[in-house]
Order: C-alpha cells, then sequence, then structure tokens
C-alpha cells in the first residue's frame, strides 16, 4: 500500500492550486481526479470571470479569498502565459428602482476592500458599452476574464513539476480513518473498460476533501453527513460572430433572488465571442448537463432589457455547468464556502460548497487550506 502526506480529492481548478501550494511545502502530495482529464466540471463550464468581491457578506470566506484571490490570480495568469484580460465590468440599473441595489453592491465592495468601484450615469455607460440600455452603472475595474482551461492546465502542470502526482481516472470508493491515517481506497481506470480498472489504497497523513459537486458524498464517506449539496445547472448560449461586438466587455445586472444567482449576464470571452448566461435551475442529478435546456428565445427574454438589439436569431444554444449549491430550491441568499477540519476526523479538511467565486478565490483558498493543513502534520 503506498503512502502519502496529503490525499487531494477533486481535480478542479481548487484542487489543483491546491495541489500546487501543497506540493511547494510536504512531499507525497496526491492529487485524485476521476474524470480523464483535471478540471472538465464546474471548473471550466462557467463565464471565466475574475470576480472583484461586491457581493459578498463582509469577512466571509467569500469575501475575504475573492478579494485577496482577484489580485494574485491577476499576477498568476500575467505570469504564466494563461490567456486573461483585465478588463473590468458594469453592474447595470435597468431602471430607477435599481439604483439602490447599485448602491448597495457599493458600500458592500468597498466594505470588502475592493478598489476602485464607482456609479456612473447612462451616458458614462453607454461610453463604455454603447449598445446596453441602463439608467445608471456600477464600474467595476478590478473585474476581468480568463480561460478557465487554460488556467487548470497551468495550476496542474506546476504542481507536477514541484512534485505532486497527479492521478486522473481515479475515483476514490471509500475512506477509512485510523490512528495514524486516513485509509484511501481508489478505483483507477476507465469505467467503459472494466477488465482494466485496478483497486488500489493509499495511507495519507491528511485528505482534503475538495470533490465539488460530490464533496457531500465525500464527507459521508468518513461518517460526516451534515453537509448537502443541491446541484444547481446553469445555461450558455452563445452570439453569431457578426454580432459578438454588441458587447466590449462584460455586462451584468444586479444580483438576482437576494443574491442566489447573479443573474443571466453578457460576457465577452479572451476569444472573442460573446456568452449570454448563466441561467439557474436546481436538478436532480448531478451529471445532468442537458436534458430540459432552455430554448433560446428565453435567454432573449432576460437578456433583451440590457441589450435591446439581440435577437432570437443571434443567438444557438452553447454548454452548461453544474453549481455545488449548499442553498435549497426556493430559500434566497448566499452561503459562504465552507473550509474546515472535520470535527471528528481531525487529519480530514473538507471544501463544501465551493461554487462562485472559488475560480477568482482558487489561489487564495490553496493558501487558507495550507495552514490547517499544517495543523495536521506539524
Amino acid at each position: 500500500m503506498d503512502s502519502a502526506n496529503i490525499v487531494i480529492v477533486g481535480g478542479g481548478v481548487v484542487g489543483c492550486a491546491l495541489a500546487r501550494e501543497l506540493a511547494a511545502k510536504w512531499d507525497d502530495v496526491f492529487l485524485l481526479e476521476k474524470m480523464p482529464h483535471v478540471g472538465m466540471a464546474a471548473s471550466t463550464r462557467n463565464s471565466g470571470v475574475i470576480h472583484s468581491g461586491i457581493y459578498y457578506t463582509p469577512g466571509s470566506l467569500k469575501a475575504r479569498l475573492c478579494v485577496r484571490g482577484n489580485r494574485i490570480l491577476h499576477e498568476y495568469c500575467a505570469a504564466h502565459g494563461v490567456p486573461h484580460r483585465p478588463c473590468g465590468k458594469l453592474v447595470i440599473a435597468a431602471s430607477d428602482a435599481e439604483r439602490p441595489s447599485l448602491e448597495k453592491l457599493l458600500e458592500t465592495g468597498r466594505g470588502n476592500g475592493v478598489e476602485g468601484l464607482r456609479i456612473v450615469d447612462r451616458a458614462a455607460a453607454r461610453s463604455r458599452e454603447p449598445n446596453i440600455q441602463c439608467v445608471a452603472a456600477l464600474e467595476v475595474p478590478s473585474s476581468g476574464i480568463l480561460s478557465a482551461e487554460d488556467l487548470v492546465k497551468a495550476l496542474a502542470r506546476e504542481a507536477a513539476e514541484r512534485g505532486a502526482s497527479v492521478v486522473t481516472r481515479a475515483s476514490v470508493k471509500r475512506l477509512d480513518p485510523g490512528a495514524s491515517g486516513i485509509r484511501v481506497e481508489v478505483e483507477i481506470g476507465d469505467p467503459a473498460d472494466p477488465s482494466g480498472m485496478q483497486r488500489e489504497a493509499i495511507e495519507a497523513r491528511c485528505v482534503i476533501n475538495c470533490a465539488g459537486l460530490f464533496s457531500d458524498d465525500v464527507a459521508a464517506m468518513l461518517g460526516n453527513k451534515r453537509y448537502r449539496i443541491y446541484p444547481n445547472r446553469g445555461e450558455y448560449c452563445e452570439v453569431v460572430k457578426n454580432k459578438s461586438n454588441l458587447v466590449r466587455n462584460l455586462v451584468y445586472p444586479v444580483p438576482h433572488d437576494a443574491g442566489f444567482t447573479l443573474g443571466v449576464h453578457l460576457t465577452k470571452t479572451v476569444w472573442g465571442t460573446l456568452l449570454v448566461g448563466p441561467t439557474s435551475d436546481h436538478i436532480q442529478d448531478k451529471n445532468d448537463y442537458e436534458s430540459n435546456r432552455h430554448p433560446v428565445e428565453e435567454f432573449v427574454r432576460r437578456a433583451k432589457p440590457m441589450l435591446p438589439a439581440l435577437a432570437v436569431e443571434d443567438l444557438h444554444l452553447a454548454y452548461s455547468g453544474i453549481r455545488a449549491k449548499l442553498l435549497p430550491p426556493g430559500q434566497g441568499g448566499m452561503a459562504d464556502f465552507i473550509i474546515t477540519h472535520d470535527p471528528e476526523v481531525r487529519r480530514a479538511v473538507h471544501l463544501v460548497g465551493i461554487e462562485s467565486p472559488g475560480l477568482t478565490a482558487s489561489l487564495a483558498i490553496a493558501e487558507y487550506v495550507r495552514s490547517l493543513v499544517d495543523e495536521v502534520l506539524n
């Protein structure tokens, strides 16, 4: 049986950031990802936005780690050749009734230490985004856009260069805590070829549960059933190429459902394409990306108040992603990240409900978790 200092369960952007961070200090770090490649789920099925920190309750983990993550992620992308654009964004008030929401975002953002925020009038907003309809907008200069896939690849590559073992097609089947470690039973191989599957075991001094949508299931393997993930699907449309210049950068509405979602927004990607989305719908199956997709007409209905020139023929369905929500259907608000030791199995650290701004905060989350791992290994 192999032994390890650290086993990270889940190879999304946060898992890869953790492997990179922890391998710089400890030997024998294993990153286990059940998919054929790292970052194939929520990490790359999103808007690719580098968030600023204007939405989150002051003092919360989301607020602190997003603001810190924003700065160091911009630096990381520049240093490692990850395609990105520090373009800023506009959050718009479509009517006078939404102006107080802009004021609240301004106050929250400043309370979180977000710099450069200001509310501008319609003329100033239109000078940045000529095709947008609004009465006022919040300028957020520290927001940006990146290639999430390239970020994940860069983090995984650097983790491996620092000595971490990045193992894909590795599904954790069982966790058994003992006096000196946690036995991790792993099934390795392609499920489509059962004859090639292998069962392995690793004795880990510390296990980090970073399994995204399945983090509640991994916690339950240790007997911890206090967490529950409610999968929430977000769908996107892409604007046809000859209309992609309708928006120059990032345009958001004020948040919906008391902050439960940020609403359907307009995203100009690093490749020059224009996305409309995501929607927000709770689903039953954590792997259901395609059933009962919204029609194109629904995206136009939601986006047209911001972008009047948008028409049904300008859109086609794109990809979807699934968020790891901690709040059930019908409950508004925004839950904070859960990043903590397991109360019964102190050698385990859980990261649960790591949805947006998890991409932005990934490097800062890794710094934060390093101190928890230090408590276990030292």
